[in-house]
């Protein structure tokens, strides 16, 4: 299946690319999430002549990705949770507790956008996660976690 990206995508493609796909990618999860159109004779003229209204939208989301990284520079997140006597924590601390986290201290960041390279946290301590912003745009947060027992 040959697609149009609409929105650039990660391991894939640039705004305007044409790709090829296989067909349960594009159908199941490109078309459906408005990232890419069918590469017909009629959608490639049509994407021609919207080109740069598209990519002025990704710059806009882009900058405001941006912004939103600019507020969370030197931001530290501090959660508290039940641990023994060594630090380990008794349960885990996910993706959608240091979202909420974030909430509560007044950032506004998703639950999708938060990535943990080495897996739930399980030990008390300083730990460092990635929040992944945009396409473009990954920052480093860095979280504490105080064990309270």
């Amino acid at each position: 299946m040959e697609v149009i990206l609409l929105q650039k995508v990660a391991n894939l493609g640039n705004i305007g690319d044409r790709v090829k796909v296989k067909s349960g990618y594009g159908r199941n999860f490109l078309l459906p999430a408005g990232k890419a159109t069918l590469a017909t004779e009629e959608n490639v003229a049509k994407f021609e002549s919207r080109r740069a209204e598209i990519e002025k939208a990704a710059k806009v989301e882009l900058d405001a990705a941006q912004a939103r990284a600019a507020k969370l520079e030197g931001f530290k997140l501090t959660l508290t949770a039940k641990a023994g006597g060594e630090g380990k924590l008794f349960g885990s601390i996910g993706t959608t507790d240091i979202a909420e986290g974030a909430r509560k201290a007044g950032h506004q960041i998703e639950r999708a956008e938060v990535r943990l390279p080495n897996g739930p946290i399980r030990q008390a301590g300083e730990h460092v996660v990635q929040v992944h912003l945009h396409t473009d745009l990954t920052i480093d947060l860095p979280v504490i976690i105080i064990g309270e027992e």
